[in-house]
């Protein structure tokens, strides 16, 4: 399988991959980040749910309009069914809630559309990883299926044979025939009760919960779109709505060269990730409480002594997010290891501190008055690049060798104190305070032009004393560190776009780099379009958007060279480019 043949499912708290063919081969829950149920992406022996025609069959899919309920009609020698595939979402009065009460249940409907189809269905539930074969018990309706901690609650209105830890049924559709399957995901001990809902109804639940959220946020009016409100509506779904915190990625390990072991959980939240998203996210007309991602921000960090800003957290504010491996399973395609955990989370980040009062200046309108806490936090996150711009961290990056003077990082304690100059009054910052936020702005400004241009590169570089390329230099112009057309700033764009610049519009993140970095794709857009070129910004951000898989769907990178999609997926980074792009594109059209 490539990773362009999955469709994503979200009910805001977990999330399933389905595969063109019809098999669940992802899915986690009660939560983002928890042990998958249906492992199979990563190893073939690490569960999965198959339904699909017996036999050949094509197939062509769409998510239904304003949703991401997922419709797949599949074509056989006999007829055809379309099948309907769901996380499911309890109705809500207001679009905000959206996956405030998910009940953890997949839905899958089998429609019959043309002459009778024979179709098969194989469920082979693999709990912690792979780890934990199930038992299968009969009940009522269908049946329950227990494994360590968890069990699955399976409504099925057909004939079923267990075999092991394996079930398996064969059914057919005529046309006008409706058969609807559920399964339900439960922590704890079986209690003999299965739940069974009529899978219609709670789809049609499902797809009023979507539309109820997207229906209070049409107000983007600008170009591309549909690429853009389909994902604002991804992002949504990468949100964990009981905290209001938002995943890099919907997996883990999906790797980033094939064979190669860049391959890393992203199942948690970035504190510039979420930020970033916050200004997609208004950029797109749907800035969902941003109160309360500031509140999370606050209550995750605590009340932060010496020690550096921590830059991500589990989907409820864990700190501790220890990396390891699962040497078990094999890996996507073969690509080992599978790591859970991720141990960036000890690392500094510097930029983060920009990142964060970015976007509070940003959404300063919506904020209204800032609580104590969040004060406290954007405060100390100014005091913090006031006093710390100087020291070498592990960059945007992520580099996991050696800390170095990154310059993006020194941009962006620059762009934390800038807003936290313009935020001064919401602050309630003192006088004093604030002239050493002006001092130490001043300072950094400086040390960038000076420390970052490289003479023999023609362009700034991606650290002091380097004269290596970084295309994160790109948002000095989108974070308004020097317009687009400084004639230094202009070098650095050309030289990014000459020197890491690939086949299909793709830009690299440095020289080294193999394939294009989606989202640095997009700033190149940005940058091109600020620049005052906007027939290249058009071509590279249609050029990028055509990599994405039928549905719309991007990746963290794109293969250079046969344009697939490579890394953890759905990426909210590139999606959050890809908006940000079509947004600046709309302002210089």
């Amino acid at each position: 399988m490539k990773i362009s043949d999955y469709a994503f499912l979200s009910d805001c708290q977990s999330a399933a991959l389905v595969s063109r063919r019809g098999s669940i081969d992802w899915f986690c829950a009660p939560r983002f980040d928890s042990p998958s149920v249906f492992g199979r992406l990563l190893d073939r022996d690490a569960g999965y749910w198959l339904i699909r025609p017996r036999g050949r069959f094509s197939s062509r899919r769409q998510y239904t309009a304003d949703t991401l309920v997922l419709k797949t009609t599949c074509s056989t020698s006999g007829g055809a069914v379309e099948i309907t595939d769901a996380l499911a979402l309890e109705p809500t009065f207001q679009g905000h809630q959206i996956g405030r009460a998910a009940p953890h249940m997949l839905l899958r409907s089998v429609r019959g559309l043309d002459g009778r189809v024979e179709m098969e269905m194989d469920l082979s539930p693999r709990f912690e990883y792979g780890l934990t074969h199930p038992h299968f018990r009969y009940t009522r309706g269908g049946m329950i299926i227990v494994g360590g901690p968890a069990e699955l609650q399976l409504a099925a209105p057909v004939e079923i044979e267990i075999g092991g830890s394996d079930a398996r049924a064969t059914f057919s559709v005529a046309a006008g025939e409706t058969i609807g399957f559920s399964l339900g995901f439960r922590a704890g001990f079986w209690d003999g009760q299965l739940q069974t809902p009529a899978v219609e109804e709670a789809l049609k639940q499902t797809v009023e919960a979507w539309k109820s959220w997207v229906g209070v946020h049409e107000d983007y009016e600008g170009l591309y779109a549909d690429e853009v409100k389909l994902s604002a509506l991804l992002l949504r779904g990468l949100t964990f709505q009981p905290s209001g915190s938002l995943v890099a990625a919907a997996t883990t390990s999906l790797p980033e060269i094939p064979g190669g072991g860049a391959n890393w959980d992203y199942r948690f939240t970035w504190l510039r990730d979420a930020s970033m998203t916050m200004r997609a996210l208004w950029v797109a007309s749907c800035p969902d409480e941003p109160q309360r991602f500031f509140d999370w921000i606050s209550r995750a960090g605590g009340r932060v002594g010496r020690e550096a800003v921590q830059i991500m957290y589990g989907v409820e504010g864990e700190r501790d997010l220890t990396e390891h491996c699962l040497d078990h399973l094999s890996g996507f395609g073969g690509s080992s290891p599978v790591r859970i955990g991720n141990d960036a989370w000890k690392q500094k980040q510097l930029d983060v501190l920009g990142e964060v009062l970015n976007a509070a200046w940003i959404m300063r309108r919506r904020l209204g008055s800032l609580d104590h806490w969040v004060r406290e936090m954007l405060t100390l996150f100014a005091d913090r690049a006031a006093s710390g711009w100087r020291e070498p961290d592990a960059g945007i990056w992520e580099a996991r060798d050696r800390e170095r003077h990154y310059t993006f990082s020194k941009v962006m304690c620059w762009v934390a104190l800038d807003r936290a100059v313009k935020l001064a009054g919401m602050l309630m910052a003192g006088e004093k305070q604030v002239r050493r936020w002006v001092r130490a702005r001043g300072q950094v400004r400086r040390a960038v032009l000076k420390e970052a241009w490289n003479d023999d590169a023609g362009a700034f570089t991606g650290a002091f004393g380097s004269d290596h390329l970084d295309a994160a230099l790109l948002l000095m112009p989108l974070m308004e560190f020097l317009p687009a057309s400084d004639e230094r700033m202009l070098a650095t764009i050309d030289a990014i776009d000459s020197r890491l610049g690939a086949a299909g519009g793709l830009i690299r993140r440095w020289p080294e780099e193999e394939n294009g970095f989606v989202i640095c794709s997009y700033w190149m857009a940005e940058c091109q379009a600020l620049a005052g070129r906007a027939g290249r910004a058009r071509e590279i951000f249609e050029q990028v958007t055509a990599r994405a898989n039928d549905l719309g769907l991007l990746s963290e990178m794109i293969d250079a060279g046969s344009g697939g999609l490579l890394g953890n997926f759905p990426q909210a980074f590139s999606h959050v480019g890809l908006i940000n792009a079509a947004w600046r594109l709309t302002q210089v059209k």
